[in-house]
C-alpha cells in the first residue's frame, strides 16, 4: 500500500501577515521514487520539487493539477517547472488549466498522457524533447492559443486527437522518429499553414490533419504506405499535394473538397479509396498510373473543372458514380492496354497516341538544333520530356504543346552531352 502524505511549501512574503502555501499531495512508489498526486494551492508559477526527503519526484499524477480531478488552484497555474528526473506526466495531469502559459518539459520525460494539457487555453510554446516516446490521446488538445510547437526527433507516436481544435498553431516539424500520427491528431487546426514531415512517417492517420484550412501545400515523406480516411480531407486551400512512390493506398475521402488543382499519382498505389477526390472542385487533371487496380465509388465525383483523366495502364474496376456531376472530362489511354470498353464511368474514353516521329526528314541536326515532329490526334496536348540517366531516371519537363492539325515540331539547341539525352512524351 501507498503512503500518502501532504507537503508544505511555504514562500515568506515580505509585510504580509502570513506565508504563501502550496500543498503537493504525494505517494510513495514501489521503487522508492516520488508520485505528485494532487496540488491546492494560489496557483501562479509552481515549482515541481525534484525530491522530497531524499526521494526522486518521477510521476506527475493522474489528474494532479487538474481542478476537474477536485484539486483547487490548478486553473490559476500560470508557469510550471517541471524538474529533471520526471519520467512520466500522467493522464489529465493539467487539463483544463486555463491560465497556463509557460511549460518547460525536461528531457526525462517518457511519456505524455492522455488529454495531459487539454483545454490549457493559454498554452503558447510547447517543446516536446526527444526522450518522449509518447505523446498521448488529445495531450495538446483544446489549446487554442498554442501557436509555436516543436517535437524533437526521438518522439516515436502522436496519439490521436493530440492536438486537435488548436486554432492558432501555424507549422508543425515531425522529424522522422516519428512512426505513428494518430487519426484526428491535427483535426481542426484552421491556421495551420505548413506541415513538413521527417522521412520515416509509415501512415498518415484518420482525419490526421482534416479541416486545416489554411493548409496550402504538403510533401509526403516517402516512408508513407497508407494515406488513412479524410487524412487531408476539407483541407479547402491545399492546392499542391505531392505523393510520394512509396503509397500504396489513398483512403476514402483522403482529398475530399480539397483545393487541389493537379495531381500526379505515383507507380506502386493500388487503390483510390470512395470519395477520394470528391468535391474537389479546382481539380482540372489526374494521371492515374498502371498500379492502380481499383477507384472507390464517388472518388471524382463532383470535380466540377476536371478536364482530363489520364491512364497510363489496362482500365481499372470502378465503383458507382466515379465521375457524378463532373462537366464531362476526357478518359485517355495508351495503346497496348486493355479493358476500355464503352462506356467508362459513364464517359467514353479516348486512346492518347502522340508518337515522335524519327524516320522523317524532322528528325535530326539543323542550324545547331536538336528536333523532331510529333504527330497525333488533332489538337492533343503533349510534353516533352527529357531525361540524362535512364538508369536512375528522372524525367523533366521541357515544352508542353498543342499537335495543331495533328503535328508539333519540338527543337531545342545542341547540348553539349547530347549523346547522353533521352527524349519522352508525357501527360499534361
Amino acid at each position: 500500500m501507498k503512503n500518502v502524505w501532504p507537503i508544505l511549501l511555504c514562500l515568506l512574503v515580505l509585510a504580509a501577515p502570513a506565508a504563501v502555501q502550496a500543498q503537493f499531495i504525494i505517494s510513495t512508489n514501489a521503487d522508492n521514487s516520488i508520485a505528485i498526486s494532487g496540488y491546492s494551492g494560489s496557483g501562479g508559477a509552481v515549482v515541481i520539487p525534484a525530491t522530497t526527503n531524499g526521494l526522486t519526484v518521477t510521476i506527475i499524477g493522474h489528474g494532479a493539477f487538474s481542478e476537474v480531478f477536485g484539486n483547487s488552484g490548478g486553473s490559476l497555474i500560470t508557469d510550471v517547472t517541471i524538474p529533471f528526473g520526471v519520467a512520466s506526466i500522467g493522464s489529465y495531469a493539467f487539463e483544463v488549466c486555463t491560465d497556463l502559459t509557460n511549460l518547460t518539459i525536461p528531457v526525462s520525460v517518457t511519456n505524455i498522457g492522455a488529454e495531459a494539457f487539454d483545454g490549457c487555453t493559454s498554452l503558447t510554446n510547447v517543446t516536446i524533447p526527444g526522450s518522449v516516446a509518447n505523446i498521448g490521446d488529445s495531450a495538446f488538445a483544446g489549446c487554442i492559443n498554442l501557436t509555436n510547437f516543436m517535437i524533437a526527433n526521438g518522439v516515436s507516436s502522436i496519439g490521436d486527437d493530440s492536438f486537435e481544435n488548436c486554432w492558432n498553431l501555424r507549422g508543425v516539424l515531425i522529424p522522422g522518429s516519428v512512426t505513428n500520427i494518430g487519426g484526428d491528431a491535427f483535426v481542426y487546426c484552421a491556421s495551420l499553414v505548413s506541415v513538413t514531415f521527417g522521412n520515416g512517417v509509415p501512415a498518415i492517420g484518420v482525419q490526421a490533419f482534416f479541416s486545416c484550412t489554411s493548409l496550402t501545400s504538403v510533401t509526403i515523406p516517402g516512408s508513407v504506405t497508407n494515406i488513412g480516411e479524410l487524412a487531408f480531407g476539407y483541407c479547402t486551400n491545399l492546392t499542391s499535394v505531392t505523393i510520394p512512390a512509396g503509397v500504396i493506398t489513398i483512403g476514402s475521402g483522403a482529398f475530399e473538397q480539397s483545393g487541389l488543382t493537379n495531381v500526379t499519382i505515383p507507380f506502386g498505389v493500388t487503390s483510390i479509396g470512395d470519395s477520394a477526390f470528391n468535391l474537389c472542385h479546382r481539380l482540372t487533371s489526374i494521371a492515374i498510373p498502371g498500379s492502380v487496380t481499383n477507384i472507390g465509388r464517388q472518388a471524382f465525383q463532383s470535380c466540377t473543372n476536371l478536364m482530363s483523366v489520364y491512364f497510363t495502364g489496362d482500365a481499372p474496376t470502378l465503383g458507382s458514380y466515379v465521375f457524378l456531376s463532373d462537366n464531362n472530362p476526357t478518359v485517355y489511354y495508351l495503346p497496348g492496354t486493355s479493358g476500355w470498353s464503352l462506356p467508362f464511368g459513364g464517359l467514353s474514353p479516348v486512346l492518347w497516341n502522340p508518337v515522335i516521329q524519327t524516320g522523317n526528314g524532322g528528325f535530326g541536326v539543323r542550324n545547331n538544333q536538336f528536333g523532331f515532329d510529333i504527330t497525333g490526334t488533332n489538337d492533343f496536348t503533349v510534353v516533352v520530356e527529357v531525361c540524362t540517366n535512364l538508369a536512375n531516371a528522372v524525367w523533366v519537363p521541357l515544352t508542353t504543346n498543342t499537335l495543331v492539325n495533328g503535328l508539333f515540331h519540338f527543337s531545342e539547341p545542341v547540348q553539349g552531352n547530347s549523346s547522353g539525352r533521352f527524349y519522352g512524351l508525357g501527360f499534361p
